[in-house]
């Protein structure tokens, strides 16, 4: 692509200095036009090619978490049944009941990573139905308050603009909506505060997330999403990959806006329900 995009330039130089000055105005006018308009092409292509290739990433991903994920769910729930009996058992000292106690965090965290890996393999795209957008930005609200609660001085700030109603499934968009909120609290390690912002725009629904935490580069942006990349020392990267799958089977999309320390905004848009509006 970049070999004939050079070759493009080089006929419209050497047009340039073999023509006159009135025949070259109008040709080189031309072949300019011809060169913007390839290069509109070329452009087209590689972002058609950038998303073939994830589309295969995400096919593999999937065949990996369809083959796997429930070999490894079934030991997993033998051992944390067992771990739970221990727990119950008042012969253990306070210390062993601490060490039962990690050990159960840790199995519901490696738990909840293959189910994020079933959500890939498995996607819920029959169950669409109308959502009250603003009912499920209040819930979603109030589920992460006590998280805030936990970390320091973080505040939520709820603000809606409209009555909205939009099309798509429930469980997982309040999953989405949890999800970014909850890596919103952990970025702000000084506290801050977090906004949930509810509005209308162009036909869609627009949940807006914004935190003023530590912020990330143009670099980890643009790595925002894919599998394995995590911000966070514990993190996977699958939750966040999880949330732009559903979005955009919902026909929506997320977009971020971020500069490091200065915080960041999550814009997810989910279509309208017509019939409502």
């Amino acid at each position: 692509m970049t070999e004939q995009l050079s070759l493009l330039f080089d006929r419209v130089t050497t047009t340039s200095k073999h023509l006159g000055k009135k025949s070259q105005e109008g040709r080189q006018t031309s072949k300019f036009e011809d060169v913007i308009g390839e290069m509109e092409n070329i452009i087209q292509k590689t972002k058609i090619l950038k998303e073939l290739q994830r589309a295969e990433k995400m096919n593999a991903i999937g065949q990996l978490a369809a083959s796997v994920a429930h070999e490894i769910r079934n030991p997993m729930t033998v051992v944390k049944g067992f771990l739970q009996i221990f727990k119950s058992k008042k012969e253990l000292s306070a210390e062993e009941q601490m060490f039962v106690k990690l050990m159960i965090e840790e199995m519901n965290r490696a738990e909840t990573i293959i189910n994020d890996y079933l959500s890939l393999a498995k996607p819920d795209m029959e169950n669409t139905e109308k959502v009250d957008a603003v009912v499920l930005a209040h819930k979603a609200m109030d589920l992460m308050n006590s998280y805030a609660m936990m970390s320091k001085n973080i505040e939520l700030e709820t603000v809606i603009e409209d009555e909205i109603t939009v099309i798509g499934n429930r469980s997982e968009l309040i999953q989405v909506l949890i999800n970014i909120l909850k890596n919103g609290i952990e970025a702000m390690k000084d506290g801050g505060t977090l906004r949930l912002k509810v509005y209308k725009k162009e036909g869609n629904g627009v949940f807006e997330i914004r935190d003023n935490g530590i912020g990330m580069t143009e670099e980890e942006l643009a790595r925002l999403g894919t599998a394995f990349y995590s911000l966070k020392e514990k993190g996977t990267g699958m939750g966040l990959m999880v949330c732009y799958q559903i979005i955009e089977r919902m026909k929506g999309k997320i977009e971020v806006v971020s500069e490091k320390w200065q915080g960041t905004t999550f814009t997810i848009t989910v279509p309208l329900d017509e019939e409502v509006e």
